[in-house]
């Protein structure tokens, strides 16, 4: 059995001591700041904190996927070693990154003839991206080839349930999600929406649910009916926000108190700077595995 990376983009939201010991390699998405630009490097350059502080001050951003030429520049220094390489993409359904690291892999395939490269599209975001590779990290550190990874990860990748919740609509209206006038009324009557990822990776708005306290218990509400198992679910559970970790801690209690069998504690992270960029502070993210997504 040949010797393989397991390898993501930084959007899935991952802080970079969880990458580390799980032997994950990463490439950074960019974005602008300000009109300055900047690595989305997992918060090591700018704080998460003072990123998202300085979008509440009106920070303009703007973000940009990696390019196919990074792509190769990242991937060849494996293959120079005599590795093989599976990477996992950001969804197709909010990135064409996936089409850069396909182009990247069909000129590196020309190279080194010898090589496997596998370019797998997450058709997940943030966490839910992260909890899809941290599961995959397992199952390589458990001893499956690379040609095993890519067939489970190819069979599970819809099983990653998503569920958002945000108590600021600002960014939601600045990206065309939500309309300027029933944003202004929906801050003015503490409306959270609630949104998930649906099985083509896109995110659509699915509830309107006023106050942030119904929120929170909506998005439990959402697990207890899509996780595997329901109540009795013993997988993994992540969480990541954008500035707002009393509200993501309130969810993970409720979530512990709830779901006895869980593997580990509710993991809390950042939503990183790209993704960070387009939903502004405020957002509420849930992830956990459940049936495959099929809507």
């Amino acid at each position: 059995m040949s010797d393989y990376i397991l390898s993501c983009c930084s959007t899935a939201d991952l802080t970079k001591e969880q990458l580390e010991e799980k032997d994950i390699k990463y490439i950074y998405f960019h974005y602008e700041l300000n009109g300055v630009q900047h690595l989305d490097d997992l918060g090591q350059s700018i704080p998460f904190k003072d990123f998202y502080n300085k979008l509440a001050s009106g920070a303009e951003t703007k973000t940009s996927q990696i390019n196919a030429e990074e792509f190769k520049q990242y991937f060849e220094p494996f293959l120079q070693e005599g590795k093989d390489i599976i990477h996992i993409c950001l969804s197709s359904g909010l990135s064409g990154v996936v089409n850069s690291a396909t182009i990247a892999k069909t000129i590196l395939e020309e190279e080194y003839p010898d090589r496997k490269i596998y370019i797998v599209d997450s058709l997940s975001a943030s966490s839910g991206y992260g909890l899809l590779v941290d599961m995959a990290a397992d199952l390589k550190a458990s001893g499956k080839s690379i040609d095993e990874l890519y067939e489970w990860v190819e069979a599970n990748k819809l099983n990653i349930h998503h569920w958002f919740f945000s108590t600021d609509l600002s960014f939601y209206i600045k990206g065309g999600r939500v309309s300027k006038t029933a944003g202004t009324i929906g801050n003015l009557l503490n409306i959270c929406p609630m949104l998930n990822v649906n099985d083509e990776g896109k995110l659509i708005p699915r509830a309107k649910i006023r106050t942030k306290k119904k929120a929170i218990s909506a998005v439990v509400e959402q697990m207890k009916q899509y996780a595997q198992n329901g109540t009795d679910y013993n997988g993994k559970c992540f969480i990541s926000h954008s500035n707002c970790f009393d509200d993501a801690k309130q969810v993970a209690l409720l979530i512990e108190s709830q779901f006895p069998n869980l593997d580990g504690k509710v993991r809390i992270n950042y939503i990183g700077t790209t993704i960070g960029s387009h939903t502004g502070p405020g957002t509420v993210a849930l992830f956990f595995v459940g049936n495959p997504r099929t809507e």
